[in-house]
Formats: C-alpha cells, sequence, structure tokens
C-alpha cells in the first residue's frame, strides 16, 4: 500500500521537484544583484518592527548568504510550498479514496484500518523530505555556481527542520481526514492554523498574548533556533516529533471508529 500511493504520488512529486529546483534558481540569480547593493539592509532597518517580524528579517543581514536565505526562501515560500504539499497528502490520504469511492477497494485487501493510516502518513512523510532535500541540495549546488555558498551541513539542519513543520501540519491534516472523511475541512483548518501558527511565531516579541504561547508553534521548533546558523535543534525536534506522534495516533483512532462511505 506504501509503495502504492507513493507511485500514485509519483508524478506529483516530479513536478513539485522541479519547480522548487526552479525557485532556488530564481533566488540564487538574484543574489549577486542583492549582494553588491548595500542600500538593501538599510531598507530593511528603515521597515516597522511588526514587518520585520512577519517576514523573519529582525537582525538578518541581506549580505550574507545565510542572512539572504532566512529573509527571501526560509522564512515565507519555502514553507509555504512544502505545506501546501504535506497538507493537500494529508488531507487526500483518508478523504480523497472516499471522494473517489475507492475506499471499499482499498479496504477489501487484507490490512487493517490503522495499517492503511501509518503507510499512508509514511507516503507523506517521505514525500514531504524529498520534497525539502530537493530544496536543499538546489540550495548548496545552485548557489556554488554565484558564489552564494551555504555549509552543507547546515543546509541539512535547516531542511530537516522545514520537513518537520510540513509533516506535523501533514499530520494534522492526515488526522481530520481519518477521522471525518471530509478533505475540504482537512486542508482548511490545518491551512488556518498554519497562518496562526506563523503569526504568533512572528509577533511574539510584540504582542504579550503571544509571547505566552509561541514555543507551542510549530514555526517556533522551524525556525526561533536559527538552525541555518547553528545546526539542528534537537528539542525542536522533540517538540514536533512528539507531535505528530500524537495526530497520527489520533487518526487511526478517529479511522477505527468511523462509518466509511464506500
Amino acid at each position: 500500500m506504501l509503495a502504492k500511493t507513493l507511485r500514485d504520488q509519483g508524478r506529483s512529486l516530479l513536478a513539485w521537484s522541479l519547480s522548487l529546483v526552479v525557485l532556488v534558481a530564481m533566488y540564487a540569480a538574484v543574489w549577486p544583484a542583492v549582494r553588491d547593493q548595500p542600500s538593501m539592509g538599510d531598507f530593511i532597518d528603515q521597515m516597522p518592527e511588526a514587518f520585520r517580524s512577519m517576514f523573519a528579517t529582525s537582525g538578518a543581514d541581506m549580505s550574507t548568504p545565510a542572512g539572504y536565505i532566512q529573509v527571501e526562501l526560509l522564512s515565507f515560500m519555502g514553507p509555504i510550498a512544502v505545506l501546501v504539499y504535506a497538507i493537500g497528502a494529508g488531507a487526500r490520504s483518508i478523504g480523497g479514496e472516499e471522494d473517489r469511492h475507492t475506499m471499499d477497494l482499498l479496504l477489501s485487501n487484507p490490512v487493517g484500518r490503522g495499517r492503511v493510516v501509518l503507510d499512508k502518513f509514511l507516503a507523506m512523510v517521505l514525500g514531504t523530505f524529498l520534497l525539502a532535500a530537493v530544496m536543499g541540495a538546489s540550495l548548496v549546488l545552485e548557489g556554488k555556481f554565484v558564489d552564494l555558498e551555504l555549509p552543507a551541513d547546515k543546509v541539512a539542519a535547516t531542511m530537516a527542520h522545514l520537513a518537520l513543520l510540513g509533516v506535523v501540519f501533514g499530520a494534522l491534516a492526515l488526522a481530520l481526514s481519518a477521522g471525518t472523511g471530509k478533505t475540504g475541512l482537512s486542508r482548511g483548518v490545518p491551512a488556518a492554523l498554519a497562518v496562526f501558527a506563523y503569526i504568533v511565531n512572528a509577533l511574539a516579541p510584540l504582542v504579550d498574548a503571544f509571547d505566552r504561547i509561541q514555543k507551542v508553534s510549530p514555526f517556533f521548533q522551524y525556525i526561533a533556533h536559527d538552525p541555518l546558523r547553528t545546526g539542528v535543534a534537537w528539542d525542536g525536534v522533540a517538540v514536533s516529533a512528539a507531535t505528530v506522534a500524537v495526530l497520527v495516533a489520533l487518526a487511526v483512532v478517529g479511522f477505527r471508529r468511523r462509518d466509511v462511505a464506500a
């Protein structure tokens, strides 16, 4: 079942991978112009603090490769790409089968419902980590052509955190899909919560209410430790992994207890 799910996603993953390669190439091509434009740093410093926080630009030095990539790719477009894929894959995992009226055929195989959920989850995880790996490899390899030098180990750490961010919200989509069978709900709720979690983490230094809950935001586990400079933050990894484990357990329980539409 896992292999079939991955085969079904093959063309989609290829298209996503090529898109990410092109996206990184675009940012790499712009880097020389940004590096040679000292006024860019002054422009960012003049932004309102709230705006700088929203785009993770507070304290970032756009004249350095790490600062540039953090602002231009890792704060917004990179997470959006990974989240769109992971949430979509999680929502389609169970609800998509019911929408296509293939669930009865799927469950006619000699496998339990728990196995169905776990295989669908593993397919989403592998796809998410694959896309993060493609983005990371593109950063390292394409960056060499334009003097955008980034340490491979720190890029790998950042991509691991980015993939975990996607898996957290993908697991939430999976839990909703397994528990309700509704793909629209399974996409909409995680997407809305992802936006809220992003805002909480970004504006926590400015809003007392957000500051008190910042550390539960998956975006805090993803970027607050600055993995592009410091490497893997194992406490953040542990929190994300625990969150995913709880959500997958809820998905299994929800799917086992539900009457499934054929």
